[in-house]
């Protein structure tokens, strides 16, 4: 089998774009953001709260890694202010524990990327996963973070909106977004909320994991963004989204119910003011927002790694056994949340410069 001579695919964005390096053991992650308008007062406070909310260690439902993810920049900001040269920073690797992988070095971890990167590569990075691991997201986060600070007057709030089989059954519109981060499992509803959390101690004293969802709600959204053929709107949310870690599956405004429906129940009726009754649509018709709410969902499976007794092969095909080691989430939605919103403004940052460069 031919193997692959380098790794693509490393890049997210077409004029607001983020290039990523790094891997979970090695020194540092970090990259680079271009395409961000000169003139753009930076918070870095603000950008460190991300960091906050995304890193490990943060609270007992999470992996125990300790990271403080302090991020450093390193070119195109000038006493606080965007230059229009590319942005690099770095965010230094601090607590590795690369002798937990040891026992992984020639074996293949199920539901993983040992198999895949071994055959495609001809190598891969044991320690975590290398390039593979979530803890590349760390630089998903720091360039949404800067997105969100282009986009000031849009709102991007997720929220866990479901563990294993424990639900919130509130539509969105009742929920009080201010309540998502006063609780460790990030969702903005306090019972359900210690249902789940309750659920994944259980979970993890078992050596097993479990997945959930998490969904996205998008306001203040100006019409016209998204482009209405190959570049729609929901499809490159739903590419964004699908790049994370651990996901499954991704369903906008009606989603999967929507087959379910007759068109004269799926319909959003117009109104005088151009908005709609209902918004069945998700934000998006044509590929293009339409001016109301964007939201969606996003489904994540278990984490792979279970401290459970596993049967699979190592890189000779030889039967083997396996059990998981070292420091995992027993679920990644709480620390995937800023991870979900980072994406989407990613997303929204590229179509709002697309759409500043076609007007003008």
């Amino acid at each position: 089998m031919l193997k692959s001579i380098f790794m693509a695919g490393n890049t997210f964005g077409t004029l607001f774009r983020l290039s990523t390096f790094g891997e979970s053991h090695g020194e540092a992650i970090g990259g680079i953001i271009e395409g961000c308008p000169a003139g753009l007062t930076i918070d870095y406070a603000a950008i460190q709260a991300e960091m906050q909310r995304r890193k490990p260690g943060q609270s007992k439902i999470v992996t125990q890694r300790k990271e403080e993810d302090e991020v450093q920049f390193l070119s195109g900001i000038f006493e606080g202010v965007t230059t229009g040269s590319p942005i690099g920073f770095q965010i230094i690797n601090t607590n590795q524990k690369s002798k937990d992988y040891s026992h992984n070095k020639d074996i293949y971890r199920p539901s993983h990327a040992d198999f895949t990167y071994d055959k495609k590569y001809g190598l891969r990075d044991y320690r975590g996963g290398g390039r593979s691991s979530a803890r590349e997201t760390a630089n998903w986060v720091v360039g949404g973070a800067v997105a969100k600070q282009l986009l000031k007057d849009i709102k991007i709030n997720a929220f866990v909106s479901s563990v294993g089989d424990l639900f919130l059954e509130k539509p969105y519109q009742e929920l009080d977004f201010s309540k998502t981060e006063t609780n460790d499992v990030r969702c903005p509803d306090e019972t359900t909320a210690k249902k789940m959390e309750t659920l994944i101690k259980q979970i993890r004293k078992e050596g097993d994991t479990v997945g959930g969802t998490i969904t996205c709600v998008i306001q203040n959204v100006p019409v016209g963004l998204g482009e209405p053929v190959f570049d729609k709107l929901h499809a490159r949310l739903g590419q964004a989204m699908l790049s994370i870690n651990a996901v499954k599956g991704f369903e906008y405004g009606s989603g999967f119910c929507g087959a379910r429906m007759k068109g004269s129940e799926h319909n959003d009726i117009f109104q005088e003011d151009g908005m709609t009754k209902t918004n069945l649509s998700g934000g998006i018709q044509g590929g293009i927002s339409n001016g109301m709410d964007i939201y969606f969902r996003v489904a994540f499976k278990p984490v792979a790694t279970i401290m459970q007794n596993q049967q699979t092969i190592d890189k000779e095909g030889n039967a083997s056994e396996i059990q998981g080691k070292g420091r995992h989430d027993p679920c990644v939605v709480p620390r995937a949340v800023p991870i979900v919103e980072a994406m989407a403004a990613l997303v929204l940052a590229d179509f709002y410069l697309l759409d500043k460069v076609v007007k003008s």
